[in-house]
């Protein structure tokens, strides 16, 4: 009995210890990127927060990251908006409706896809996505080009929609990987109980599967928009640099944090690189809060666990 109790101890001082540490090292990330920031925000000589120019390495240098927050946040969140649907498809069909000598072969070509490096995801862009979504802009354009996102005159192939459907892909098997884990986790009671009860399988999934494995999905999309927010090689691939914020989609242009940094850094003064470390802060903050918020929507839907 001692000998147990001792362990839990341990192990209780361990995962604390853990907790402690994991702490430890994003202050210390924090404080680093703060410190090397300073001296290129003292010596800015535009807002940082507000301000569309970036050109650190002018004298006197002007920069800010206005452009750089929108581009990540908007080609991160439509990646997003394209991914999580057929994800949670793939998922269920997987989980539910494809046979099972079927259903473990399709599961590892999907999980496959999450091994696929950057730089193949940014060569297949820039070399086959790319050149065939001009079209695509140009169809939706004429479709759409009232709503001010898919509007613009000279709808293009470089652009933030480009980067959103080449991010849209890479986090596709993360999602469905983590949904498909959580749709096989619900009670098989649940499910039974659903189709005893006359349900068809599409109401069963409805009823019993999705409420169940919602916090799941949301926590997995979660992780899929970590990973399109600190994308760097295959965005900065596919993306054609212009300056100032453009909320036309379709046109070529945008920059995010990422691939900006990924740009820029070896061409960078010593206040460049503070620039470029201080962009980095912010994505380091925009990054921390979408999962703190990720964690209090998981949180409020424990009722189903």
């Amino acid at each position: 009995m001692s000998t147990g109790r001792a362990g839990d101890r341990i192990f209780a001082g361990a995962a604390r210890g853990s907790g402690v540490l994991v702490l430890a090292i994003m202050a210390a990330i924090a404080v680093f990127l703060v410190w090397k920031a300073i001296p290129a925000l003292q010596a800015n000589k535009a807002n940082f927060l507000t301000s569309q120019d970036w050109d650190p390495n002018a004298t006197p240098p002007k920069f800010g990251i206005v452009q750089l927050a929108f581009g990540t946040v908007v080609s991160s969140a439509l990646a997003l908006l394209l991914a999580t649907p057929v994800a949670i498809g793939i998922a269920l069909f997987i989980a539910f409706y494809s046979p099972r000598r079927i259903a473990s072969g399709l599961g590892y070509v999907v999980d496959l896809l999450a091994a696929v490096p950057s730089i193949v995801y940014g060569l297949w862009g820039l070399l086959v996505l790319a050149p065939n979504m001009e079209g695509v802009s140009k169809a939706l354009n004429g479709a759409l080009g009232w709503i001010p996102f898919f509007g613009g005159d000279s709808p293009g192939k470089n652009s933030l929609f480009t980067a959103s459907v080449v991010l849209a892909i890479m986090i596709l098997p993360i999602i469905s990987s983590i949904s498909r884990e959580v749709f096989l986790q619900v009670p098989r009671a649940h499910v039974e109980a659903a189709l005893a009860l006359g349900a068809t399988r599409w109401e069963m999934i409805r009823l019993s599967v999705l409420p169940y494995g919602r916090s799941g999905v949301i926590g997995a999309s979660m992780l899929g928009l970590g990973r399109a927010m600190g994308e760097t090689i295959a965005v900065a691939m596919v993306l054609t640099f212009a300056p100032g914020v453009n909320i036309h989609l379709l046109e070529d242009g945008g920059n995010t944090f990422a691939a900006n940094i990924a740009k820029s850094f070896g061409e960078a003064t010593a206040t460049g690189r503070g620039a470029l470390i201080a962009s980095g802060l912010v994505l380091f903050v925009i990054t921390l809060v979408v999962n703190m918020a990720a964690r209090a929507v998981v949180a409020r839907r424990k009722e189903f666990v």
